[in-house]
């Protein structure tokens, strides 16, 4: 029997005698306030969210229903929460035996199995197109979301206004979560993460300039990287790392050259690159930039953490880094000049070692067209950024739980300490994104505003306030690395919000 929700009191009596087979129902739990702007929802909703039980669906029975409008939000991968949009998949309620499925505007309750069967291939088609934000596979979309054509690692991607995550997945050697926030006008940030034969691969990429080297990056590093390794039979080094960052260095300047005609600014667009690899039992850290990587450590037997900065940071607003240049270039006093409270790198860029950014390290590209604050008033005798990474290797131990990369745009606003504790203190599912969120409420809080507030300010404007950030964190299973042993299917996933 099908019984459309469009009277009054005999239909609402109906469906609640057929969802009520057997059991005696709780006191209801209200979704929503009777206001005009949200509406309550009919009776038998009521008596679905009591026990807040959504499974899965069994196909045995459907309810469908569209015409609420706030309900729109309530429905997100089998659970009722405010505030998210729909995944077109059923709501199981064990309890009742009945599902919420996505329609055109009526609601049914469906207990007969031929119709129930005809509603399920309604709902697959419905599915189809309603694909949630990106794709698993191919190369880049209107989104710019690529998985690179592997495996997601059991993962599902979800976005939340400026927000992409992907709370828990599988890599190689445990779990990992992913998370990046647009601030920019066009997304700079890139990430990627590789799980396969030769180990795992995490890179994170902070663009400058604009989003071309960090894509480029993403695009070609860990292809180098891969095939490198191949040539020594899967064997990974410290100088197989190098040989990757040199190829892509290599490559991008080689496109800049060939674009120089057409688009010269390409010199002046860069990127930091931290990356990690995890072979066997040692992990690998390599890093550009300011990007950085922070490792979470069990102390003891005490249930404590403790926060183990891996990555050497290259920023001339760190004294060492200031020394360094200056006794790479002895002869130019302007080598670190502080401006506005900031040092920078002959008074343009803080950075000094990235990929990209050729115009400061090949002269025939310090000239004109390129915008005129990008060029130096004497000649260049020298590179003055290096390309060339600081790379460190670890030897993973029982009490290394998890890493956090993360782009600068997270380390502003949260001490390695605070990070740490926020990941150790919370279950896994959701960590990059809670760190995220996280850094947007320091953020708010120096600006002397609302978390709330700050969420409403759209891309661009959102620059003045916080930077584009990205964070992966990766949790370690020694059970799975102790044996040598990796974690099928190889993953292969990439991250970003639209580009345009």
């Amino acid at each position: 029997m099908l019984y459309p929700i469009q009277n009054k009191q005999k239909n609402i009596e109906n469906n609640t005698h057929l969802l009520q087979r057997g059991t005696t129902p709780k006191q209801p739990t209200l979704l929503c306030s009777s206001t005009t702007e949200h509406p309550p929802p009919p009776p038998f909703l009521f008596i679905i969210h009591l026990q807040h039980l959504i499974l899965r669906i069994p196909f045995s029975s459907i309810i469908i229903y569209h015409s609420f409008d706030s309900l729109f939000y309530h429905l997100v991968g089998g659970f009722f929460f405010f505030g998210f949009k729909p995944q077109i998949t059923s709501s199981y309620c064990e309890i009742w035996n009945c599902t919420v499925v996505w329609d055109f505007g009526f609601l049914f309750v469906c207990f007969d199995d031929e119709r129930c069967l005809m509603l399920q291939g309604f709902m697959n088609l419905l599915s189809l197109c309603w694909k949630p934000f990106g794709h698993e596979k191919g190369n880049h979309g209107a989104n710019g979301v690529l998985g690179g054509g592997g495996s997601s690692g059991g993962s599902k991607e979800g976005k939340d206004g400026l927000l992409w995550y992907r709370d828990i997945g599988k890599y190689g050697s445990g779990d990992f979560s992913m998370a990046v926030i647009q601030a920019n006008q066009v997304l700079e940030d890139q990430s990627q993460i590789e799980s396969g034969q030769y180990g795992t691969f995490v890179g994170i990429y902070d663009g400058h300039g604009g989003p071309e080297t960090a894509r480029y990056v993403c695009d070609h590093l860990f292809k180098h990287f891969r095939a490198i390794a191949a040539e020594s039979q899967g064997v990974v080094t410290a100088e197989t790392i190098q040989r990757a960052f040199r190829q892509t260095e290599e490559g991008f300047t080689t496109l800049v050259s060939e674009s120089w005609s057409t688009r010269p600014n390409m010199a002046t667009v860069g990127t930091c690159c931290l990356v990690g690899v995890i072979h066997q039992q040692t992990l690998f850290i390599a890093n550009l930039g300011d990007s950085r990587v922070v490792l979470g450590k069990k102390v003891g037997n005490t249930g404590g953490i403790a926060a183990l900065q891996l990555s050497t940071e290259h920023n001339a607003n760190i004294a060492a880094i200031r020394q360094e240049l200056k006794e790479l270039h002895p002869n130019d006093p302007q080598i670190v000049v502080l401006k506005h409270g900031v040092w920078r790198v002959k008074g343009i860029i803080q950075v000094s070692r990235s990929i990209g950014d050729v115009y400061m390290k090949h002269a025939r590209y310090n000239r004109e067209p390129i915008n005129g604050k990008f060029r130096l008033p004497e000649p260049m005798n020298m590179p003055i950024l290096s390309a060339n990474p600081t790379i460190i290797s670890h030897d993973l131990q029982p009490n290394d739980s998890f890493l956090i990369f993360a782009s600068d745009g997270l380390w502003e606003h949260l001490s390695n300490e605070k990070a740490v504790d926020i990941v150790h203190s919370h279950p896994r599912a959701g960590s990059a994104k809670r760190l995220v969120k996280a850094a947007l409420q320091e953020a708010a809080r120096k600006r002397e505003m609302r978390y709330s507030d700050l969420r409403k300010i759209d891309k661009k404007v959102r620059r003045h306030f916080h930077d584009d950030i990205t964070v992966i964190v990766l949790f370690f299973n020694h059970d799975l690395i102790s044996r040598g042993v990796v974690q099928d299917p190889p993953v292969s996933i990439r991250s970003a919000l639209e580009h345009g």
